[in-house]
């Protein structure tokens, strides 16, 4: 179960940590307030510790992965384009913007490291969890067994209808697509991203009991939610962040 502080939600997962992290996922009315720069590192955003740093990237729906292994400055700047964030380093909050796609919030309490992820489904059917789980392990020393992921509000299942092209590459993917695709009234085709990110974090070793959704559906909540397949432009995006204290 997730909790509701003001304009923030934040899971027991991450609360429970103790003082090892800070963690939130965004609504529109936090958005108005951050301000972030792609690229740039900012303090004192809302949700974060006014002595830490935080970072946004460019999102590109794809599989790259951008590491922090050093303190941040005030003149860095991260030109290109990621969509997942790691960091051993504490006083940095990793943000990722989402608008209907999956915010994905990791934590390894052993090892010290921490995690953001921006996932669509170009991105989650190429494999952008799994590298990230594979990065951590690699670089970190991380065991998945050990590792805490919290799935954040992005659109679902209700109303996440996809067309045969998105069938198509999730078939050439994924062997588990009736696990995460509904049929609907008059044959639509409904998509549960939210699970299917489970699904693979699971596969990968990560304990189903390690992993918590917060679920709320960006599309049908629009009083807390901006959402692109809703407004079909993009009016704004929620920010979702985490960082080691």
């Amino acid at each position: 179960m997730s909790r509701t502080r003001a304009s923030v939600i934040t899971v027991p997962a991450f609360v429970d940590a103790g003082n090892q992290v800070r963690h939130f996922f965004g609504t529109r009315r936090h958005a108005m307030g951050l301000g972030l720069e792609v690229g740039i590192p900012r303090r004192g955003i809302p949700g974060a510790a006014s002595s830490s740093w935080t970072l946004s990237v460019k999102q590109v729906h794809g599989t790259e992965v951008l590491v922090l292994d050093r303190a941040l400055a005030q003149t860095d700047r991260f030109i290109g384009g990621w969509d997942a964030l790691v960091t051993d380093q504490p006083g940095i909050m990793l943000a990722v913007r989402t608008a209907d796609c999956v915010p994905i919030l990791i934590h390894d309490p052993k090892h010290r490291v921490v995690a953001a992820i921006h996932a669509g489904w170009r991105g989650t059917v190429a494999g952008i969890v799994h590298k990230t789980l594979a990065l951590l392990e690699s670089r970190f020393g991380s065991c998945l067994e050990h590792v805490r992921i919290s799935i954040g509000p992005s659109a679902g299942v209700c109303c996440y209808e996809v067309d045969e092209p998105v069938l198509d590459r999730l078939s050439q993917e994924f062997s588990g697509l009736n696990n995460v695709v509904r049929t609907r009234e008059g044959g639509k085709a409904h998509l549960d991203l939210k699970a299917l990110v489970k699904e693979q974090a699971q596969a990968l070793g990560v304990p189903p009991k390690s992993i918590t959704t917060v679920n709320l559906c960006t599309i049908c909540h629009e009083d807390l939610f901006f959402s692109y397949r809703r407004e079909r432009k993009v009016n704004g995006t929620m920010a979702s962040a985490i960082g080691l204290q």
